[in-house]
């Protein structure tokens, strides 16, 4: 797999970077004009934002579900393997699917001394720096998606004791497959348990990841075309 493969013609730093940033330019020429068109885009990612915040808190409900049955289990004498491998598993997922719930919400920790100069500079330096993360965000996307890529071909198993079935891994690599196979995959598969291959709980780095991104260059576009950064932080009283 080579880092930069051709998709559809183009070179895929054309579609991941290039391409998004043709887009920025054109949303800050137009600006206000494409407003209209875009909101229903923006309402379907606040709302992918906010499935992405309740699977995070989903995760985090599911460490603490962990933690009680490691606690059950010592008090009874009960051996219940591979726990504390998929607490820190659902810890990852947590962390990495609440990234951009967190951005929107302005969670993130912002520096904004200079912002605050001049309000030339908050808006140009908010800009080019949301740019840059996006970037960023981006080619680290890229890249946790590689390391999923490699670690199943490279069929790397967990070094712990968690064992899944094997149904589950099966299903979730069905969309990696044509979809005129599904049926015959699902057929073979079994509920046998099997030790967790790798690239299973690295899905959450790389969706959580490819959420972020998505999220910095929305956020971009938005800054772009209605000349205010959509990020608000939440009050807390």
């Amino acid at each position: 797999m080579r880092d930069w493969s051709p998709v559809l013609g183009l070179p895929l730093w054309v579609w991941i970077f290039v391409l998004p940033s043709v887009f920025a330019i054109i949303c800050l020429i137009l600006g206000s004009k494409i407003e209209k068109p875009l909101k229903p885009v923006w309402r379907f990612l606040d709302g992918l934002y906010l499935a992405s915040g309740a699977v995070a808190a989903f995760f985090m409900v599911t460490i603490l579900v962990l933690i009680v049955v490691q606690m059950v289990a010592r008090w009874t004498s009960t051996a219940i393997p591979g726990t504390t491998e998929f607490a820190g598993y659902a810890m990852a997922a947590t962390s990495f699917f609440a990234l951009c719930h967190a951005l929107t919400k302005g969670a993130h920790i912002r520096v904004s001394i200079i912002l605050n100069a001049n309000k030339f500079l908050k808006i140009w330096l908010d800009r080019v720096a949301v740019f840059g993360a996006a970037v960023i965000a981006t080619y680290f996307a890229r890249y946790a998606i590689k390391t999923n890529v490699f670690s199943e071909m490279l069929n790397d198993r967990t070094q712990g004791q968690d064992q899944i079935p094997e149904w589950i891994v099966t299903v979730l690599s069905l969309p990696s497959r044509a979809v005129g196979e599904w049926r015959t995959t699902l057929l073979e598969t079994s509920s046998e348990l099997i030790y967790t291959p790798v690239w299973v709980p690295q899905l959450a780095m790389s969706i959580g990841t490819v959420l972020l991104a998505i999220a910095l260059w929305d956020t971009l576009y938005r800054m772009l075309v209605t000349g205010e950064n959509p990020i608000v932080s939440e009050t807390v009283e």
